[in-house]
């Protein structure tokens, strides 16, 4: 069962009149191209890791405190967001961290993070379905609770694309942020709120080669001499993804609600990986689900990656835009090539009520959507970061 969700993005908002004079862009152009209005950069020094610990510790608690404290309070004050009242933070007996950005090749982020929180020696490990990471981690926490040997699970997407966009690569540029989102998994009966119904993944290794990065793995070391100029970088054939992403994350929604037996207009609430709005709008009429049930958040964070799902449903519960037991569809589609979609019931939530004004206009041009009027939820930091989160009392 989905419990909670929180997201976090780094720092201020960058709005389209900030980037690079020389990418020979402006607003209108990248908004009327990818519905984009701005997105978050990390700060020098800031890593995947500290991303994902800042919206991960919006939800779990270290499981001393919490045993110590019931349920364990979620702190107000100090740019935490939530309060007393709106939530508690619980403990998590395993972390898994999808990210395609992880801080070091060897080793993985996620034990790092789990003794960051305080988890001990819980299980913790990183998977890497790029863009498809929340999706894919959702139905690997699934399976760790439901084959009885964890009893709840943290999930976290994050990623930092900023240290792997090439300075002179534009069309990457203007497209992706950086931020983190996290979810709890545990036990529950079929039914209930949160219930994880069903999923639907696949993938295609023949069009490995669309979204790379080509330096600094085995392969690149296993030829002697220098890499070739700019392997480091990530690098995209963004007509080829584009198609691909369009017709797999179709593919996969319509396989998927024959599989539950939804008709398209019963789904409540339409959740595609943030990746562009043109995708979105496409999938979406592909399917026949109406602007209103899409739930759209690029407009000010652009594609983060394997946060931009849980960074989506955060900032649009904390608006209040969903009730239990609403169903909802997730999709993603990412590098590899891989794809994946989940059917699921919104638990029983409480969002706090902060929210910061607004800072960019939103993207009405490029996109119609419900939820570009506002801007993202969630307590100010000191240091001028934001968050969004939401903590489940009662979903399971």
């Amino acid at each position: 069962m989905l419990e909670a969700v929180a997201g976090w993005v780094p720092g201020e908002p960058v709005p389209n009149e900030a980037l690079p004079a020389e990418w020979g862009v402006d607003d209108a152009w990248i908004r009327t191209r990818t519905g984009i209005a701005g997105r978050h950069r990390a700060a020098p020094g800031m890593s995947t890791g500290d991303l994902a610990y800042e919206a991960a510790r919006l939800l779990v608690a270290d499981p001393v405190r919490a045993g110590s404290a019931g349920a364990g309070s979620a702190r107000a004050g100090s740019g935490e967001a939530g309060s007393g009242e709106a939530g508690s933070a619980r403990a998590a007996d395993a972390v898994v961290l999808a990210t395609a950005t992880p801080d070091h090749l060897i080793p993985g982020t996620a034990p790092a993070l789990a003794a960051r929180l305080g988890l001990g020696t819980v299980p913790a490990f990183d998977i890497d379905a790029v863009c498809s990471g929340f999706v894919y981690g959702l139905a690997v926490c699934h399976g760790l609770v439901v084959s009885g040997i964890c009893e709840r699970v943290l999930l976290v997407g994050a990623d930092v694309y900023s240290t792997w966009l090439d300075p002179r690569d534009r069309s990457s540029g203007v497209v992706f942020g950086d931020g983190a989102g996290a979810a709890l998994i545990g036990a529950g009966r079929a039914g209930d709120p949160g219930e994880l119904i069903a999923f639907d993944l696949g993938s295609d290794g023949t069009g490995y080669d669309l979204i790379t990065v080509a330096g600094g793995g085995a392969r690149s070391r296993s030829v002697a001499g220098p890499s070739a100029e700019g392997d480091e970088f990530f690098r995209m054939r963004g007509r080829a993804v584009y198609q691909h992403a369009v017709e797999r994350m179709t593919g996969s929604c319509r396989s998927l609600l024959r599989t539950v037996g939804w008709d398209a207009a019963e789904v409540d609430h339409f959740v595609p990986h943030q990746a562009n709005a043109r995708i979105l709008r496409a999938v979406a009429e592909r399917l026949g689900i109406g602007a209103r049930r899409c739930v759209t958040h690029l407009d000010r964070v652009g594609n983060t990656g394997a946060a931009s799902i849980p960074l989506a449903l955060a900032d649009a519960d904390a608006r209040g835009r969903f009730r239990a037991g609403d169903r909802m569809l997730l999709t993603a589609f990412g590098g590899g090539l891989t794809w994946g979609t989940v059917a699921l019931r919104w638990p029983a939530t409480t969002a706090p009520a902060a929210a910061t004004p607004p800072t960019i206009a939103p993207a009405m041009t490029a996109v119609e959507t419900t939820t570009v009027e506002t801007t993202t939820s969630g307590a100010v930091r000191p240091d001028s970061s934001r968050a969004t989160a939401l903590d489940g009392r009662n979903g399971s």
